[in-house]
């Protein structure tokens, strides 16, 4: 009987990539997918980006023990940042726990977990940094590939801002030689893939690196947008003190680059932007999201903000809300701040209390629904080319309920005949209704 293994994954789209391709790679393996309670592999990656990082993942490990019911046989398995950051910790409060994967560590954790499920007693460690791009078999075939599929082009940051510690979980930034990206997009799209969203935590900065090849980030980005058969190319997360004229002028050069940026923000306060530790002000953000327009007048921004930032006063607060309508996000990602151990932010003074950064979030959040709104409103009556992703539980009579994404990214609902809908067909619609955080479509064409 094959092995089964779960995986329950935190945090961000860096995160989801790291456990599909390890589920690819155990399947190729011969294991199985299965339920938690009848796992012989578990698999947590972790995140410590969140409020309480590790309290959340000690209390996901008491729900696998209780689930598992503490079954000696289970290999649990701890990656991701919190991983990096407790290391070997793990052994002593939680016997199921036998591998520890850091950021450098998830290529070796298949073999890693081959080698522990056939060595009961023993224990693995996998956290030491590597000196350069630890590179992984691409775990692809099988018809497991999807049709929208996510590529690392580096690991790790050199930014350092106050309240981040990915410097110190993943590592000093590393970036892949061009050929390995260019290769494993090949085989993503060989396999069936139509849409690569290239993945790093600071793209703009691809290849200027030791261990980069001397590539250019828009370089790279053309070089993947030529590859036949890429119907669409995204790319995640750019730091605006790096963005170049290159990219920007690339949305409006390559036909297949969609026109929705991730721009993280922050903060709209230049004091604050300057203790965060940025390295640009409000003025620049806006002559950045100026000269995107111009490039591709109708591209669709978001954005990542932090409310209560230690010293962040009322007048502070207001000049986010201002460069929030300024840019007209689309959507945001927004939270309040709380220390991170090892931050340099942890140790500055004047914290805000929480009842005031709650007040601040929920009126900020008040404003986005506001823009996103206004955005979605837009586009009812336009036409539009959705990706269907997958079909809800909605109750659609006698047909299906599907979603997919357009080019902006957004979601749209519609109603196909039963058995029509497919994952990674593209569909046209015609954009009926706009909803709070999403979109109603009619079918306009037929699939591709």
């Amino acid at each position: 009987m094959p092995r089964a293994y779960h995986v329950i994954t935190f945090g961000c789209q860096m995160n989801v990539n790291d456990s599909d391709w390890l589920a690819r790679s155990l399947e190729q393996r011969g294991f199985v997918s299965g339920e938690l309670a009848d796992a012989d592999v578990v698999i947590l990656n972790t995140c410590s980006v969140r409020d309480k990082p590790e309290q959340k993942v000690y209390s996901a490990l008491g729900r696998v023990r209780q689930v598992t019911r503490g079954r000696a046989s289970v290999l649990v398995v701890v990656a991701g940042c919190v991983a990096q950051q407790i290391g070997s910790g793990f052994f002593g409060r939680f016997p199921q726990v036998r591998l520890v994967v850091g950021s450098d560590g998830m290529a070796q954790a298949p073999d890693a977990i081959e080698r522990l499920l056939d060595q009961p007693g023993m224990r693995l460690c996998l956290t030491d940094f590597s000196t350069s791009y630890p590179e992984r078999d691409c775990a692809l075939g099988g018809g497991q590939t999807p049709a929208s599929a996510y590529v690392n082009i580096m690991q790790g940051c050199d930014n350092f801002c106050a309240y981040c510690i990915v410097p110190y979980t993943r590592g000093r930034q590393k970036s892949r030689r061009r050929e390995a990206v260019l290769a494993e997009c090949r085989e993503a799209l060989a396999h069936g893939t139509r849409e690569i969203t290239l993945l790093g935590q600071n793209v703009n900065s691809y290849g200027q690196d030791k261990c980069g090849d001397g590539t250019t980030f828009p370089r790279l980005l053309r070089d993947v947008a030529a590859l036949p058969g890429l119907e669409r190319l995204r790319f995640v997360t750019p730091h605006p003190k790096d963005i170049s004229p290159d990219v920007i002028a690339a949305f409006g050069e390559l036909p297949n680059l969609c026109p929705r940026l991730h721009l993280p923000l922050q903060a709209g306060s230049d004091r604050v932007l300057c203790r965060m530790g940025r390295k640009y002000d409000s003025a620049k953000f806006l002559r950045i999201v100026e000269d995107l327009r111009a490039a591709r007048p109708d591209i669709a921004l978001s954005t990542d903000l932090i409310v209560g930032f230690p010293g962040e006063t009322e007048e502070d607060f207001q000049e986010t809300l201002r460069v929030m309508r300024e840019a007209g996000f689309m959507s945001s990602f927004s939270f309040c701040y709380s220390d991170r151990p090892g931050a340099r932010a942890a140790l500055f003074p004047d914290k805000i209390a929480p009842d005031v950064q709650q007040d601040r979030l929920s009126r900020l959040q008040a404003l986005q629904d506001e823009l996103g709104a206004a955005w979605l409103a837009t586009r009812v009556g336009q036409q539009a080319v959705i990706m269907l992703e997958e079909a809800s539980r909605k109750d659609a009579g006698e047909g299906e309920s599907w979603q997919g994404r357009d080019i902006y990214g957004a979601a749209i609902n519609v109603i196909l005949p039963a058995g029509a809908g497919k994952p990674g067909l593209f569909l046209p619609v015609r954009i009926t209704a706009a909803k709070k955080h999403s979109l109603n479509g009619e079918p306009a064409g037929n699939p591709s």
